[in-house]
């Protein structure tokens, strides 16, 4: 259980609203417990060590947020420290009791559920015992009914919460993982049926025009010495063929180009058109220069993949992408206002490819990629292609 509510924690801000509230209501009930006692009795021998006992649980409290939810031996000690203090607390004077309810909470949430359970027990005794005493001897069967029936409907209502968030989680964790699946099974499908396509259209020209050159050669060299004009009709046939089959070769190579740059408009263009689908701001600086085109290629397929990424993981609002010319480099930012994330971990997913790849297409070109990034403060990706001719 406390794996799953730590799970909760870090991924559900009610979990963390709802622990700040039960810390507030902690601290709002010890105050008001000590002061009732400092009200309703005169100062004596007592009210010293209540008085420190307060102010040691205020301070140990404290630091329930800086040991997280798990159950590590730290949190456990701490716990235990802070029910023995409690405990002390409402012998000396009843009226803490009613710090009970948040110290439930916090036992729910970080124990297993076998030691939780007995730790309300215990908790609830010591304000059953608590209210025999405020009540002087009077006899009310709600001093011993009330309090357990109060902590068996707050840990019901607290495992019932936290086992459908569970399962909440459990849900979310597959529909995304069914959706990964899907995508990559959708990227394996049209990556056979494009394979497929490419080797219909090779067969059925490149393939068929070589053959039909090699036969014609051939029929020319055995003609050549018998039959010269017969033997030169088939080269220039030959020729013809070769030459169409160039077309079509070249054709091949402009379909494989990205669509953005097919229309013959260049970098900037293709980049404007993309930074528009996405809703995304665009700029160049410097004076634009002519890029290869594996460079272009390159540089709007990162673009892309940097966008996309946004899309799908940042949750931000704007982003914005920024072509630079400088004198020995073209220099290409994908900024956004996302949620971030560091670098250093190695982030599963589509993210998690998309990235090396980025990387692999500018380490081609002899560049780099470079990503600045922490959780909260949104991403800024550069990919900087060098404009040197050995590049």
């Amino acid at each position: 259980m406390e794996e799953g509510v730590e799970r909760g924690m870090e991924r559900d801000p009610d979990a963390r609203w709802l622990a700040r509230i039960m810390h507030t209501a902690f601290f709002l009930l010890l105050g008001a417990s000590l002061a009732r006692f400092l009200l309703r009795h005169d100062w004596e021998a007592r009210s010293p060590w209540i008085i420190a006992l307060t102010g040691a649980l205020a301070s140990l409290y404290l630091l329930g947020p800086v040991l997280g939810t798990r159950a590590t031996p730290r949190r456990i000690a701490w716990l235990g420290t802070v029910v023995a203090v409690w405990v002390l607390l409402v012998v000396l004077a009843p009226s803490f009791a009613w710090c009970a309810v948040p110290l439930f909470y916090t036992g729910l949430r970080t124990l297993p559920a076998r030691a939780a359970l007995g730790l309300v027990a215990l908790l609830t005794a010591f304000v059953v015992f608590a209210q025999v005493r405020l009540a002087h001897g009077g006899w009310d069967p709600n001093l011993i009914v009330a309090p357990p029936a109060v902590a068996a409907l707050a840990t019901g209502v607290f495992v019932y919460a936290d086992r459908q968030a569970a399962r909440q989680r459990a849900l979310i964790d597959d529909l995304i993982r069914t959706r990964r699946e899907l995508a990559a099974i959708e990227r394996r499908e049209g990556t056979l049926a494009e394979r497929q396509r490419l080797s219909m259209e090779i067969h059925d020209t490149l393939a068929q025009g070589l053959s039909s050159q090699q036969m014609l050669l051939q029929a020319a060299d055995r003609t050549w010495d018998g039959d010269p004009e017969t033997a030169r009709r088939h080269v220039r046939t030959a020729e013809s063929i070769a030459e169409r089959n160039l077309a079509e070769a070249r054709r091949f190579v402009h379909d494989l180009a990205p669509a953005d740059l097919a229309g013959g408009g260049g970098l900037e263009e293709a980049l404007r058109g993309l930074a528009a689908r996405e809703s995304a701001a665009f700029r160049v600086d410097g004076a634009p220069v002519p890029l290869p085109d594996r460079a272009q290629s390159a540089l709007l397929r990162i673009a892309q993949g940097a966008l996309a990424n946004i899309r799908e993981h940042a949750g931000a609002d704007s982003a914005a992408v920024t072509l630079t010319y400088l004198d020995d480099q073209v220099v290409l930012d994908v900024a956004d206002d996302g949620r971030g994330f560091d670098p250093a971990d190695r982030p599963g997913g589509v993210r998690g490819h998309g990235l090396p790849a980025m990387r692999v297409r500018a380490e081609q070109l002899g560049g780099t990629l470079t990503v600045e990034s922490a959780p909260g403060e949104g991403t800024v990706l550069s990919a900087a292609i060098p404009l040197s001719p050995d590049a």
